[in-house]
């Protein structure tokens, strides 16, 4: 049995812990709102964002920071709140130890992937990410699951990897940290545009069409940040893909649905009661394709549905309507 604690008591912070736990290990469940950690100290569950899920005796709620002298500190905060909250930990730290991101997402200001913004934050600590095909409401409620740990070593990817692997929490490894945070957060965006599409009434054709071409341009913009492209072939690529734009437990779907049905978006939101992780990304990946000069047409057009008024129906003819492509045009370009 190991020390680790898991900062942010949201839903995927109750759930990694609950694996943590079924893997043999004691956590500190540290959050930053007393009055939410002491209801789930009294209820043994966490009825905000997990419920239905009982807390065993191992996991223990807590503000005290200095629960964070632990041998792993996973950190499980929406991702504009990783800096931020990289900055509250660092003095509690045990020297050395390894920081876990689970959030999905690029930072919106400096366009940094997350593990990025941790090196800045936390240079002494080697850091891993965790991403893949993992919805809370499914881990908590030890669902068979697989994900991807990768870091820049193999050693530290493979200790999270001993870690917290379960008979039914498999864990694989990867050293393309690049591709795995851009799969995890990019699929984002196509979640949002499906849910866009279910609002709308289409059919199956037209979703299949959407998340293929979609992993499409993920790869694109992926490989142009120096991601390796077979990872997108992956859990973090196309298996989270086809979880979050599949799933009812998707935030991201469920606002993409509110949309297309005509709701505007500070409203879509408020309904959803979560961060939807898919909106911010759209606007980083916008301005990362236009930066690179990355043809990311899906991206563009969900762009300019969610800040610039553009109707999803006009979206939609826009795309349909694009030049004639070859379907594997970087293949082409390339000379395969």
């Amino acid at each position: 049995m190991k020390k680790i604690a898991v900062f942010g008591s949201g839903s995927w912070g109750t759930a990694i812990s609950l694996v943590l736990v079924r893997a043999g290990h004691k956590v500190s469940l540290i959050g930053i709102f007393p009055d939410e950690i002491e209801i789930m100290l009294k209820k043994r569950e966490n009825v905000s964002y997990l419920p239905g899920v009982l807390l065993p005796d191992e996991v223990s709620p807590t503000t005290d920071l200095t629960e964070l002298d632990a041998e792993a500190v996973f950190l499980s905060v929406p991702s504009h709140a990783v800096r931020e909250s990289a900055r509250l930990i660092k003095p509690y730290l045990r020297k050395g130890c390894i920081i876990i991101n689970t959030a999905k997402g690029l930072e919106e200001n400096t366009h940094l992937r997350l593990s990025q913004v941790l090196a800045e934050e936390l240079p002494d600590h080697p850091i891993a990410v965790l991403s893949g095909p993992s919805h809370a409401e499914e881990v908590g409620r030890d669902v068979p699951t697989a994900i991807v740990v990768a870091a820049d070593e193999l050693t530290v990817a493979e200790a999270v990897q001993d870690l917290i692997m379960t008979p039914k929490f498999r864990v694989y490894t990867n050293l393309d940290k690049i591709g795995v945070e851009m799969g995890g957060a990019l699929k984002n965006i196509i979640a949002l545009c499906t849910g866009v599409l279910e609002g709308m009434n289409p059919r199956d054709n037209t979703k299949a069409a959407l998340i293929t071409r979609g992993l499409a341009e993920i790869t694109r913009l992926g490989v142009a940040m120096g991601a390796q492209p077979q990872t997108f072939s992956g859990l973090s690529g196309i298996g989270d893909l086809i979880v979050t734009c599949t799933s009812l437990h998707s935030r991201n779907l469920r606002a993409g649905r509110a949309l297309g049905i005509g709701k505007p978006l500070d409203e879509v939101l408020k309904e959803v009661g979560m961060v939807v992780e898919g909106v911010r990304t759209t606007k980083v990946a916008y301005e990362l394709s236009r930066k690179n000069g990355i043809s990311m047409p899906i991206t563009e057009q969900a762009y300019q549905v969610l800040f610039e008024g553009l109707s999803p129906n006009e979206a939609l003819v826009n795309l349909m309507m694009r030049g004639k492509k070859y379907e594997t045009e970087d293949m082409v370009f390339l000379g395969y």
